[in-house]
């Protein structure tokens, strides 16, 4: 009875499932990664509007392997926006924004982009 009543506390202080969700920026023409390249986080509200949830810079190697302590994400559309300014071979594309879809709340997200100077790309990566 003890460990019935004890496993349905804890099933109720448990914090719900989250998403994770990172990203890499690589420059294709160098083979190395983008670092200090300002990314931003948001998600869709309800309304239809994006809420900023969290903002860093990629590290040394060009990536965002968390966004802080808002690194549990639920279900929901989300966006990260990439200010190319900061980095040296993206003139053409000052900004990059990538749309994406979380439904697996236990799931991780890596979405990277890869660069060069006149194009870029995206994918769901692991």
């Amino acid at each position: 009875m003890r460990r019935a009543i004890a496993a349905a506390l804890f099933a109720i202080a448990a914090p719900a499932p989250a998403a994770e969700i990172s990203t890499h920026i690589l420059d294709l023409a160098r083979g190395v990664g983008g670092r200090g390249v300002p990314v931003t986080l948001s998600r869709r509200s309800p309304d239809g509007a994006w809420k900023r949830v969290a903002a860093t810079t990629t590290d040394a190697d060009g990536r965002v392997r968390s966004f802080g302590d808002t690194q549990a994400f639920g279900p929901g559309l989300y966006r990260l926006d990439f200010d190319m300014t900061a980095f040296p071979n993206a003139g053409f594309f000052p900004e990059i924004t990538v749309n994406f879809r979380v439904e697996d709340a236990k799931a991780h997200y890596h979405v990277p982009v890869v660069v060069s100077p006149y194009g870029y790309s995206t994918y769901r990566g692991t």
